[in-house]
């Protein structure tokens, strides 16, 4: 290492050379003979390049930009002939006079960020990457999302417990160690929580700090770095390599990945939070302020909010998202709060905002499956009307909230069910929106798990140490008679089936379903709805379940399986008028043709045709959220008989059957549905 530095100490003294360069593209880019650097800053007055050697503290050498040579318009920038891959970098900004240090947080003895750093050694110095890397023939597969099932996951805590059994626990490669088990469960795509640098630390204030780590990740700073502690490589390339190994791996398996990005607002938190890149290079172009104080808007919740809209950010969006589909062969983003993208700079609701529209018609994300968090921490709620309309997808937290509240067994839910089966017409259809738009789930990272949604009446959050201030208290949750665990036999039997009611409902549904990791074997959190900090075992994917709660996995395998396997649950489209194949949707109560739509009714059937020369074309859904049992009437289908595939009511392994050993139902035009039970029948030609 020491004659390294020896060399590079000597090529800057007797090779070096500092030239002008070229204002684009933004960053650190490696040209022949040399690397160009280029940085915005249009209230700066000063900008200095600040170079290290690798593992050292104090700068190797430092550059000012000459305000005239090195400046075009509002961007810095110059040309190191003789500069290698390997060096590290950081700038420093000023501003004399500061007429408003309030609002131009400009501090010289900071060092900033690069915002178009690819991969970062600590939390303020970029590194310069040789980016070779043998991707042989993957690309990004372009699965259809009508045919997709999500699996929600985090990569440190889906192999961080002991019980994991992997080399590297909580990397990259521990996740790549786990791919057979995700192809065994049958999901098409994994959606990663925040997955680039972030700040661990977490909080606004020092003491915040140290007693709200954020384990999550949504305390982002950069958008182009991918997490150096989530790779078991070390060097600067490590983590860029080890996630393209992890993308090219999952390709293979016939996975598609899914980052979620977090671009409404960054860890620098608000007034009292440190500097860390954008509020140090230009304060009130990267982020919402009040003029007036230099207080930041919140509309994210988290202490700032990024000003999506102005032409610098909007573009620092759109170039992060094309470097991670491009170098990174990534297939979607789902956006956190993307409501917030949404707001013009004062925080007024775009009706056409530039951002969205613009990633809507980006030609490189052409392909790029877009999914939206519609809302803000603010109350903008978008679900059913996120601009763009055609573009995007969006999470469907009305989905969530109706089929949990029918689960419960709350009145007045039987359309709402139906509704939401068909894939949210109400929300969809009149903005000429396919099924395919909503993606449903019934639990995700935010909120309980599906175990704990049927265990615990209210939140128990005493562990992030906020006295259970934090998280949602509206969760529509039942705890099925006791608080917490149980030795009750009959309590956990109706939890059990509980869940498999609510992974039913979801599977059969029209739309994209979503899976929290964890919930396919019983993942509990304590009654813990808002374990952003919980870094531990609460947090992480106990590996023990998977022979524990086998039953549970082998029912959750069988029904992705069974959405899989018949078209008729993937529709396309609403609007089948013109096609003759196309599936069509008889509703029915204890009696055909009589479904009851009044305010007391808990049950519901569903009759779904499809075409007559596909022997297994017809499904019978059933679901009974009653606390008795009720008999129904089926269907008769001449040359056809009913077959159970699943049935909630029933121990396993009776609750699902295998693909091909359906259980027929000898003779019988009724059906018996236990109470608090799903039933999915398939027709069979005879």
């Amino acid at each position: 290492m020491s004659n390294l530095r020896e060399k590079l100490l000597s090529m800057v003294t007797t090779q070096f050379e500092f030239s002008r360069g070229s204002p684009l593209p933004f960053g650190a880019t490696t040209l022949r003979g040399g690397i160009n650097f280029s940085i915005f800053s249009k209230h700066a007055t000063a900008v200095t390049l600040v170079l290290f050697f690798p593992g050292e503290t104090e700068p190797l050498v430092e550059f000012p930009f000459d305000p005239h040579f090195n400046r075009t318009g509002d961007v810095w920038h110059a040309f190191l002939l003789g500069l290698d891959p390997g060096i590290h970098y950081a700038f420093r900004m000023e501003r004399k006079p500061n007429d408003n240090p309030l609002v131009y947080r400009f501090d010289r003895a900071k060092l900033v960020l690069d915002p178009y750093a690819r991969a970062i050694s600590g939390l303020q110095r970029a590194a310069i990457l040789d980016s070779r890397f043998d991707w042989e023939f993957d690309q990004p597969l372009n699965i259809p999302l009508a045919d997709s099932v999500i699996y929600e996951m985090h990569v440190r805590g889906f192999t961080q417990h002991p019980s994991s059994g992997v080399r590297n626990p909580g990397t990259f490669q521990g996740l790549i160690e786990k791919i057979p088990y995700l192809k065994s469960l049958g999901i098409t795509a994994v959606e990663l929580l925040p997955i680039y640098e972030f700040d661990k630390a977490g909080g606004t204030s020092d003491s915040d700090r140290s007693r709200h780590p954020d384990f999550w990740g949504y305390n982002p700073i950069s958008f182009f770095a991918p997490k150096a502690t989530y790779a078991s490589e070390t060097g600067d390339a490590g983590a860029v390599n080890e996630f393209k190994t992890l993308v090219k791996n999952l390709h293979s398996a016939g996975i598609e990945i899914v980052l979620d990005a977090v671009f409404n607002h960054t860890a620098e938190g608000d007034e009292r939070g440190p500097v860390y890149s954008f509020r140090g290079i230009d304060n009130p172009i990267y982020y919402m302020l009040k003029p007036e104080t230099g207080n930041y808007l919140n509309y994210s919740g988290c202490g700032n909010t990024l000003n999506c809209n102005h032409p610098v950010v909007r573009d620092l969006v759109s170039d992060a998202l094309r470097y991670w589909v491009t170098e990174m062969h990534v297939d979607g983003f789902r956006f956190d709060l993307a409501s917030v993208l949404g707001r013009g700079g004062d925080g007024s609701v775009l009706t056409s905002p530039p951002l969205l529209e613009h990633l809507a018609q980006d030609p490189v994300l052409a392909q790029t499956k877009l999914i939206a968090e519609a809302w803000d921490a603010a109350g903008l709620y978008q679900v059913g009307s996120f601009p763009a309309w055609g573009r995007w997808a969006e999470w469907n937290g009305k989905f969530r909230d109706d089929i949990r509240r029918f689960v419960k067994g709350d009145p007045g839910m039987v359309s709402a069910l139906a509704t939401r089966l068909i894939g949210s017409p109400d929300l969809y259809s009149p903005n000429f929106r396919e099924p395919w738009h909503s993606i449903n789930f019934v639990t995700c990272h935010d909120g309980f798990t599906l175990s704990d949604l049927v265990s615990y009446n209210q939140k128990h959050n005493e562990a992030n140490g906020e006295q259970n201030r934090d998280g949602s208290a509206e969760n529509w949750s039942w705890n099925c008679g006791e608080e917490g665990l149980s030795s009750s036999v009959e309590v956990n039997c109706l939890r059990s089936r509980q869940i498999r009611n609510f992974g039913t409902l979801l599977m059969v549904s029209q739309g994209v379903p979503m899976l929290l990791a964890g919930d396919e074997i019983g993942r509990s959190q304590c009654g813990n709805n808002n374990a952003y900090c919980q870094d531990n075992e609460m947090g992480w994917f106990d590996w023990n379940r998977v022979q524990g709660n086998a039953n549970l996995l082998r029912f959750f395998r069988l029904l992705i399986r069974f959405r899989h396997d018949h078209a008729i649950l993937r529709r396309g489209t609403f609007s089948d008028r013109d096609n003759p194949k196309a599936p069509r949707i008889e509703w029915h109560g204890v009696r055909l043709h009589e479904p009851d739509w009044s305010h007391e009714s808990r049950s519901l059937a569903m009759h779904i045709h499809g075409a007559p020369e596909n022997r297994q074309d017809h499904i019978y859904l059933i679901a009974n959220a009653h606390w008795e049992p009720h008999e129904f009437e089926l269907p008769i289908l001449p040359g056809w008989k009913w077959a159970r595939v699943v049935d909630t009511g029933l121990d396993p392994p009776l609750d699902i059957a295998e693909p091909d050993e359906p259980q027929i139902l000898a003779g019988s035009q009724r059906y018996l549905v236990h109470p608090r039970s799903v039933v999915a029948l398939i027709g069979r030609s005879f």
